[in-house]
């Protein structure tokens, strides 16, 4: 059976995202479920008849008179935003979106951005900008490797696809992982032999009480001299000042970075006029409404029918 052609789920459904266009939302859950009520927050007038969540960072307070809902439904991969919250009532799953179009999108924002430092690309901006033709002999990509830290769904594919171009791949994560070409390095113990060896290092980890600024000073001074960071998790991963002042001092090489501590990046940040650094707006990789409805229609029936949903959040863990 699928979605359009089942008994409609009870209650209604509430979408909230700064940065998501809610009619296109819309218009692809009602799609998979026509029935299905979906509201903008401004059309809530009784949260008790919420019974599912579309969210995306939602603020402090959502959920809290929501006394009937009964899944939430995070717009993305982190869902370090919805983890341990006061206003979340007990028992309520969380799951997370789970798209090949996601890992493929990511794959691809972490394939061009290592490519960007391994073909010495920024080097080559600085030269145009000063008109003088630098020439700078290519690096063969196996003679480079690379570091990935965090190997599920989206690192293990992008791991992946990395190996494929031929560089030396060397994934990180907390428990152990096996991917085909790719040098799987698991536990607390190994972190920092991956970060000796890392000529780019490309950060994939959730954001936990964990892995909040993991990479702090002394583990980023254990990379390689000139070496290039990729972050496409979360910023507060990595101890923001201390990268800063490293790329300044060029120890490490260069950045391409799409997460920060504070988002939007403040203007003043001294980041944002580094020739070294490449800076995006938090879009390596967001969900597609097309793409991704009909998983979100599938779990929303799965709930209303009184099985688990696919794709919960361990909220222990943090993801």
């Amino acid at each position: 059976m699928t979605p359009s052609t089942a008994t409609p789920p009870s209650g209604a459904l509430v979408f909230f995202s700064a940065c998501d266009d809610f009619s296109v939302w819309k218009r692809a859950l009602q799609a998979q479920l026509p029935q299905l009520q979906i509201l903008h927050p401004d059309e809530v007038h009784d949260p008790r008849a919420i019974h599912y969540a579309l969210v995306w960072k939602p603020p402090a307070g959502f959920f809290a008179q929501m006394s009937n809902l009964r899944l939430i439904i995070n717009l993305g991969a982190g869902v370090d935003s919805l983890v341990g919250r006061s206003d979340l009532p007990s028992g309520v799953p969380i799951t997370r979106i789970v798209d090949p179009k996601m890992s493929q999108m990511m794959a691809g924002y972490v394939l061009f951005a290592v490519l960007r430092h391994a073909r010495d690309i920024p080097y080559f901006e600085q030269a145009q900008r000063q008109r003088t033709w630098a020439y700078r002999h290519p690096r063969a990509p196996a003679e480079i490797r690379v570091g990935v830290l965090g190997l599920g769904a989206l690192g293990a594919h992008a791991a992946a696809e990395l190996q494929r171009q031929g560089f030396e791949v060397h994934g990180w994560s907390r428990s152990p992982r096996t991917i085909a070409g790719v040098h799987c390095h698991s536990g607390m113990e190994t972190l920092e032999d991956v970060l000796r060896l890392a000529d780019i290092l490309v950060v994939m980890l959730p954001l936990t009480a964990q892995t909040h600024r993991l990479l702090d000073r002394r583990r980023l001074q254990l990379l390689p001299q000139g070496a290039a960071v990729v972050n496409v998790a979360r910023g507060a991963l990595i101890d923001q000042t201390a990268m800063t002042e490293l790329l300044q001092q060029g120890h490490l090489g260069s950045a391409t970075l799409d997460v920060f501590e504070h988002e939007p990046l403040p203007a003043d940040d001294p980041l944002w006029r580094m020739e070294n650094v490449l800076i995006t707006p938090h879009l390596a990789s967001v969900a597609i409404p097309a793409s991704a409805a009909e998983q979100i229609a599938q779990n929303i029936l799965r709930v209303s029918q009184g099985q688990p949903p696919h794709h919960q959040v361990e909220a222990a863990r943090g993801y």
